[in-house]
């Protein structure tokens, strides 16, 4: 299948045929497979210290009947303070915690490496659905070729201004924009300087994203990746398909280089 290339000016530049990679089926529940256990990845292990809510001077009755009072253990002292209240366990104020955390706890989902290839190559080949890409909230109106491929000089863009006309010409300025009228959240998440949440709009993916990284610093949403280093997570955040996708020429040579079992069987059947 042919697709429409465009210049950075937003002009049409010619045709490049896909790879076979986009002729993937559409796979959700693998893509969110995928990328629950991709993310587990990103956790660090976490626990509590081994004596947490015990440094205190707290003993249960001795003996523990005939007190007139709970056998919970209860906080000692001359007078004053805490003096009689119950501490140390976990039904007591300031107490341990009934089951901590620790950090033995297996956490790391494994994904078996086929999977993992096929999800990639169905999330791919998602970014080439008008539908898919609407439907997880992307402004689009107006842009009639998807995917949407622009020439090389994309990967030689370094500055915000160059970025800010190249999205307009593209006609993806729009979904940018989507990202401005989010409401500040309340609550907890606002005391704790979490306000506000940045969305996620286009992702450039290139050959080399060195300089376009750089210039894309300031644009809310917009992330670049190497073509090699392309994930579920970049495609699908919050597993969550499809994601505004942007590939350079020079993508699309990388993402022919994917090789996956479904692909050559694809190509048997044909």
């Amino acid at each position: 299948m042919k697709v429409t290339t465009y210049a950075i000016t937003g002009t049409k530049e010619g045709e490049v045929e896909l790879p076979k990679v986009f002729s993937t089926p559409y796979r959700r529940e693998l893509i969110h497979k995928a990328f629950t256990n991709l993310n587990s990845h990103r956790f660090q292990p976490q626990g509590r210290h081994p004596t947490a809510g015990m440094d205190v001077v707290a003993d249960s009755n001795d003996p523990p009947t005939g007190q007139g009072v709970s056998r919970v253990a209860r906080m000692s002292g001359g007078g004053g303070g805490r003096q009689g209240q119950g501490g140390e366990v976990a039904s007591t104020r300031g107490g341990r915690q009934a089951h901590p955390p620790i950090v033995e706890k297996v956490i790391y989902k494994k994904l078996n490496k086929k999977e993992k290839r096929l999800a990639l190559c169905s999330a791919i080949a998602a970014t080439a659905s008008k539908d898919l890409v609407m439907a997880r909230g992307h402004k689009v109106e107006g842009i009639d070729s998807f995917p949407i491929i622009v020439s090389d000089d994309i990967e030689s863009v370094s500055k915000a201004s160059e970025v800010s006309k190249i999205l307009d010409a593209l006609k993806i300025l729009q979904d940018v924009k989507r990202l401005e009228s989010r409401k500040a959240r309340s609550g907890k998440s606002l005391l704790r300087g979490r306000s506000k949440k940045v969305g996620k709009s286009v992702l450039f993916v290139t050959k080399d994203a060195t300089k376009i990284s750089k210039a894309i610093g300031s644009f809310p949403g917009i992330e670049a990746r190497n073509a090699k280093d392309l994930s579920v997570l970049d495609l699908a955040p919050g597993s969550d398909p499809i994601r505004l996708t942007v590939y350079s020429k020079s993508a699309i040579e990388e993402i022919k280089k994917i090789k996956s079992t479904h692909l050559e069987l694809m190509v048997k059947t044909q």
